[in-house]
């Protein structure tokens, strides 16, 4: 089991990672295609208008891509933003206790929303919404996408909550940083 959802973290992770390289290629190919433009220009030519149509909307739907599927990847690698000052101070059974409430706590916000999301998904679907740019792209993509990352995340706030409630550390915790960029803790 345990392997199964380190697959699926790190499945998620990857497709963040993906987002964001499409994102980079869409941008380049951009920029690529304004500069032949005005080198045609330059050279007394028409240009020929190449662009990428709904960029800005199509990376700004990758973007969301990239943040809600980086969601649990980056929670069990310890790299989300937490105040541990109380805990470092408070008692060990106490740190414990205040440790499970918050992981219980972001637990119930996730699936919250989780459900929220999939509801929109769904809804986009029912009403063949799509979005407003050059390009009317379906919105039930970007939020499956959205729901997709959420329920990883969902999962992943679970799997601590089990490590916690059995007496074990949770992943953030016990995580061992060997990342080159980051350092070594």
């Amino acid at each position: 089991m345990r392997k199964a959802l380190n697959a699926l973290y790190q499945a998620s992770t990857v497709l963040a990672a993906c987002c964001l390289a499409v994102i980079a290629s869409l941008v380049v190919l951009q920029v690529l295609g304004r500069l032949l433009d005005g080198a045609r220009t330059f050279l007394g030519l028409d240009p020929l208008g190449l662009l990428v149509p709904s960029l800005a909307e199509i990376a700004g739907f990758l973007l969301v891509g990239a943040s809600f599927l980086a969601l649990a990847g980056t929670f069990r690698n310890g790299d989300h933003i937490r105040v541990s000052m109380l805990l470092q101070s408070a008692p060990p059974v106490l740190a414990r206790l205040l440790n499970i409430w918050a992981v219980a706590a972001a637990l119930g916000l996730a699936s919250f929303f989780s459900w929220n999301a999939g509801w929109l998904a769904f809804d986009s679907y029912v009403y063949n919404e799509v979005s407003f740019g050059i390009i009317p792209v379906p919105l039930v993509y970007p939020q499956t996408v959205m729901t997709l990352g959420l329920a990883v995340f969902t999962v992943a706030l679970l799997d601590d909550l089990i490590l916690l409630l059995t007496g074990h550390a949770p992943s953030f915790e016990t995580v061992e940083k060997s990342d080159p960029i980051e350092g070594m803790e």
